[in-house]
C-alpha cells in the first residue's frame, strides 16, 4: 500500500534532536524529507541514515524556509506532516498516523494536532499554552506557508479542518536549557517581529486568515493577533503578562514556568515594543530629512 503521507523537516544543527524526532515515526514507512540551512554537526549524517531526502537553502525565517520546502520538494503522496526538529510524535499519535486513510477524510484538507511545550524539561500547562493545535497536516498542494508573518509560522488551507485532540506532538528545544540560547534567538525574533509590525503600520502586510473568534484556532490567533496590535506599545506586555499568569493560571507552572512565561510572554514583548519606538523614531527623522 502506497504511504498516505510524507514528513517534512526544517533543521539547522539538530543532531541534539533530530534522532529523537525521527525514532518517533520510524515504522511509519513514509517518504521522510529535510530542509536543512547549512548545518555542520552531524544534522546531514543522521539524515542519511534514516534515508531522508534533503535539500539545502539559506534560512532567511520560518515562512519563508517552509514555503521553500513546500515547493521544492516533489512529494507524491496525497498528504504532508510538517514538523520542527525539536518535536516528537507520542505513541498516540503514531497510532493515529499508522491507521490513517486518505479515504477517511473526504473533504478534508488540514488535521490540526495537539502539542505540549517544554521549557528546561517542564510541560507548560497553563497560561494559554495547553491545549495548543497546530496545524501540522494537510493535503499536498492545497496547504502553504503564511508568508505574511516574519516569525510566527503556520500552514494555511482553504476548506474544511480537523482537530485531533487525542495524541500529541511533544515540543522541547534542548539548547534552550542555557538561557543564553534562550536570549539570543528571541533577539532575533524580536528584529523580524518589530519589523513586521512596522510594515503592518504602514499597510504594507495584511492578515491572510480572516480573524475570527470563534472560527479554527488559527483564524482565533488571528482575531487575538488584531486586537494585539491595537493595544498601546509598552502597555501591552504588561497586561499580557498579568493576564497569562492570572486568568490563564501561568502561576501554576510553578517556578520553572513562572520563568518562561515572564521571559516570552513580558520580556519578549517588551523588547518588541522598545525595537518598534525605535524604529518609529529613525523613520520620523528620515521623514524630516
Amino acid at each position: 500500500m502506497d504511504p498516505a503521507f510524507s514528513f517534512i523537516i526544517l533543521t539547522f544543527n539538530e543532531e541534539q534532536h533530530l534522532p529523537r524526532l525521527l525514532q518517533s515515526i520510524a515504522g511509519l514507512a513514509s517518504p521522510i524529507y529535510i530542509l536543512d540551512s547549512g548545518s555542520t554537526d552531524g544534522t546531514l549524517a543522521i539524515a542519511e541514515k534514516y534515508r531522508a531526502l534533503v535539500k539545502t537553502n539559506a534560512f532567511e525565517n520560518h515562512p519563508k524556509q517552509w514555503d521553500f520546502a513546500l515547493k521544492n520538494f516533489e512529494i507524491k503522496t496525497p498528504w504532508i506532516i510538517g514538523l520542527d526538529a525539536d518535536q516528537v510524535v507520542t505513541p498516540e499519535l503514531y497510532a493515529q498516523l499508522q491507521q490513517f486513510k486518505d479515504e477517511d477524510h473526504a473533504g478534508t484538507n488540514g488535521i490540526y494536532f495537539n502539542r505540549k511545550n517544554f521549557f528546561k524539561g517542564k510541560w507548560i500547562r497553563h497560561g494559554g499554552y495547553y491545549p495548543k493545535y497546530l496545524l501540522k497536516m494537510f493535503r499536498t498542494h492545497i496547504g502553504y506557508s503564511d508568508l505574511n508573518e516574519n516569525m510566527d509560522h503556520r500552514f494555511i488551507v482553504p476548506g474544511k479542518t480537523e482537530i485531533w485532540k487525542r495524541g500529541h506532538i511533544l515540543e522541547e528545544n534542548l539548547k534552550e536549557n542555557q538561557i543564553s540560547f534562550w536570549i539570543a534567538k528571541h533577539i532575533r525574533y524580536s528584529d523580524q517581529i518589530a519589523t513586521e509590525e512596522i510594515e503592518r503600520m504602514s499597510n504594507l502586510r495584511a492578515q491572510t486568515l480572516q480573524p475570527k473568534f470563534w472560527g479554527s484556532p488559527d483564524e482565533r490567533n488571528a482575531w487575538l493577533k488584531r486586537l494585539w496590535w491595537k493595544l498601546p506599545l509598552g502597555l501591552r506586555p504588561f497586561l499580557y503578562f498579568s493576564y497569562r499568569m492570572v486568568f490563564q493560571l501561568g502561576i501554576l507552572d510553578g517556578s520553572t514556568g513562572i520563568l518562561f512565561h515572564f521571559l516570552q510572554g513580558f520580556w519578549f514583548r517588551l523588547i518588541v515594543d522598545v525595537k518598534i519606538k525605535e524604529l518609529l523614531k529613525i523613520n520620523a527623522h528620515l521623514k524630516k530629512d
